[in-house]
């Protein structure tokens, strides 16, 4: 089996044993793409508190700050992306998203490591940047892999009603 076999298979299973039941545990007005949303940018807020505390403790000026800038403006394009083709995550059906993202999630782990064994050694003037930047990482995986997810199925309840608006329906039809 080779090495891209076991990481895709890595893959699968933490998206299947970790983030999937936590989506199917969601409250329905919440699903799960929404939350991943959510995590989204709140990773660009977070990382672009990190850039901005760089530059008013004076570490880095805005010249120097210009990878970590476009770095932000990536993650913003990322969002923008996404929002755009979450109308596509329907209910009971599979989340295209899904074989989507399958490069970028086990890719964003490594980075994520990286990000905080950095803050971790971080010197002290850098370390609030650097764990604001850990956390925006940590933030972003955590909301690809809720993007990933699986939507939930429509409720029984809305099934139900459905139903008796059908019935209603070809009750009001049939009459006439």
């Amino acid at each position: 089996m080779s090495i891209l076999n076991r990481i895709h298979q890595a893959d699968a299973w933490l998206l299947d044993t970790v983030f999937q039941p936590i989506a199917d545990r969601l409250p329905e007005r919440l699903p799960a793409v929404e939350l991943g949303l959510s995590f989204q940018l709140g990773a660009i807020l977070f990382y672009g508190a990190s850039i901005g505390l760089m530059m008013v403790v004076g570490h880095m000026s805005f010249g120097d700050s210009v990878f970590n800038v476009l770095v932000w403006c990536v993650g913003l394009a990322f969002f923008v992306g996404i929002s755009r083709v979450r109308s596509l995550v329907r209910p009971g059906q599979p989340n295209p998203l899904r074989p989507m993202l399958a490069g970028m999630r086990p890719l964003s782990i490594p980075f994520m490591i990286i990000a905080a064994v950095q803050g971790a050694n971080a010197p002290p003037p850098l370390m609030m940047s650097s764990w604001f930047m850990t956390l925006s990482d940590v933030v972003f995986v955590l909301g690809l892999y809720l993007i990933s997810c699986q939507p939930r199925p429509p409720s029984r309840q809305a099934t139900r009603e459905k139903r008796v608006k059908l019935t209603a329906l070809e009750g009001g039809l049939g009459r006439g």
